[in-house]
């Protein structure tokens, strides 16, 4: 019985730190930001975008999110890993919501 507090109190120790480890994500202001498809997590319609001024970007599509290619609309697993993207932003309190994501080519 002892061990079994022992590690829970050692989980609750930990759970601090295993929060800290993630990567963390920078609120830009309002407007047209390029960079990279940093992840991809299609279960949220999340996207995670690299800047070329080193700001990671944390974007979750919502119904009013455009996503093109070429001019064209495009579903949201055409997305991957490493496209060069432009978006636009809205920066809504701490949180960004995009507007429009277009793949570059």
């Amino acid at each position: 019985m002892k061990s079994v507090k022992l590690i829970a109190i050692l989980f609750l120790f930990m759970v601090p730190f295993l929060y800290s480890c993630e990567e963390s994500t920078d609120a830009v202001e309002s407007g047209t930001y390029l960079g990279t498809v940093d992840e991809v997590e299609p279960e949220k319609t999340e996207i995670y975008v690299k800047t070329a001024d080193d700001q990671r970007l944390e974007l979750y599509f919502n119904e009013n999110t455009t996503l093109t290619r070429n001019g064209e609309t495009v579903a949201f697993d055409q997305l991957q890993e490493g496209q060069q993207v432009e978006v636009e932003v809205e920066k809504v309190g701490q949180r960004l919501e995009p507007i429009a994501v277009r793949i570059l080519e």
